[in-house]
């Protein structure tokens, strides 16, 4: 449509690339670096399992969160709907993409729009610092509101931004704006990355102010320099520098220890494809795992149920990990023997990192 906002069009561009894969780190997230060691004698019945877990207040079937991906246009629309009755039926949390288009177009605000049709799911909201630094926290409650979101996600996308035309370039304010928003937030507070991971420097400065939930999205899944650098127009700086940067991030299992370790509740997204993944993150201390291009894949391959296929067969993979490492519990992850390959242990030790769980 020729009067289509700018910010639906992007949102749309964003959509198709990261369901293509052609915008995929080339280097790996490092869970593979997480071995866990098999119990030939668990003592359990697969069917007593508990993968039931709380986050930031909420209780969850099971410790996946399918995390923010989009909003803003009609497609969009169909899709968080969709999803988030598979997300409810399945007992997992879901995530709306941005918010922003909303805030500065009111008539997209529907497409954000789930609670009506999931009103049971655990529903993340999601805005920018750098937009909530400028709308103020009274609009962001607003935002929260109007979704009816249980929770709400303040994400941080440094590096999207700078490949991004007309991205934003001024970061300054950042933390002051994530204490003035969870102070003043009706709902918990998550403070969520877009695929370049959250450093112990972060971590630790986000601890400070008392935050008590991150989303690391970290480097190994689809990469937003990468998405924004195949929009780019060929021959310009932004394809250039976002070619240059394309694998820039701190790799998701890294990230995933780095927060677990500052004590921080930890989503473990960036490059999770499987419930194995989702186990290993587990083992390196996060609560949860996230997923997001998977089951937009799975989406616009079959539809809601399609998304609730295999979101069943992720849970399905926790719960034999958990028997086969003789736990009986998700939870209990954390403290099954496992050893770690030697490039995670090299991240680590480098940066004191800690190993993320009970057992080195």
């Amino acid at each position: 449509m020729a009067d289509e906002p700018a910010i639906a069009r992007r949102k749309a561009d964003h959509l198709e690339v990261a369901a293509s894969g052609q915008a995929e780190f080339q280097r790996p997230t490092l869970l593979d670096d997480v071995h866990l060691v098999h119990q030939a004698l668990p003592e359990l019945a697969v069917d007593a399992i508990d993968l039931g877990t709380m986050l930031c207040g909420h209780r969850l079937a099971a410790p996946l969160v399918i995390t923010g991906m989009t909003g803003g246009t009609a497609d969009a629309g169909a899709i968080n709907r969709a999803i988030a009755i598979a997300a409810a039926r399945v007992g997992v949390a879901f995530g709306l993409g941005s918010q922003r288009a909303m805030a500065e177009h009111a008539e997209l605000e529907a497409t954000f729009q789930v609670k009506d049709v999931a009103p049971d799911v655990v529903l993340i909201g999601n805005v920018g610092v750098v937009q909530a630094q400028a709308m103020g926290v009274a609009a962001v409650a607003e935002l929260a509101r109007k979704v009816g979101a249980d929770l709400m996600a303040v994400h941080l996308n440094p590096a999207q931004e700078m490949i991004q035309e007309r991205g934003d370039r001024d970061f300054r304010g950042a933390i002051d704006t994530i204490a003035r928003v969870q102070d003043a937030l009706g709902v918990p507070v998550i403070v969520k990355e877009t695929g370049c991971g959250i450093s112990a420097e972060a971590a630790a400065r986000l601890r400070a102010i008392g935050v008590a939930a991150v989303d690391v999205a970290g480097a190994g899944g689809t990469s937003w320099v990468a998405v924004e650098a195949t929009r780019a127009a060929a021959g310009s700086a932004a394809r250039d520098l976002g070619m240059e940067l394309w694998d820039w991030g701190i790799p998701t299992a890294v990230t995933t220890a780095i927060c677990a370790a500052a004590g921080l509740t930890v989503i473990a997204s960036g490059g999770i494809r499987s419930g194995h993944d989702i186990a290993r993150a587990l083992a390196l201390g996060a609560t949860c795992g996230g997923m997001a291009a998977p089951v937009l894949r799975a989406y616009r391959a079959g539809g809601s149920d399609g998304a609730r296929a295999l979101l069943e067969r992720v849970v399905g993979a926790i719960r034999t990990v958990c028997l086969l490492t003789g736990s009986a519990r998700a939870r209990d992850l954390a403290s099954a023997p496992r050893h770690l390959g030697p490039e995670l242990r090299g991240w680590l030790a480098s940066i004191g990192g800690g190993t993320g769980a009970a057992n080195p």
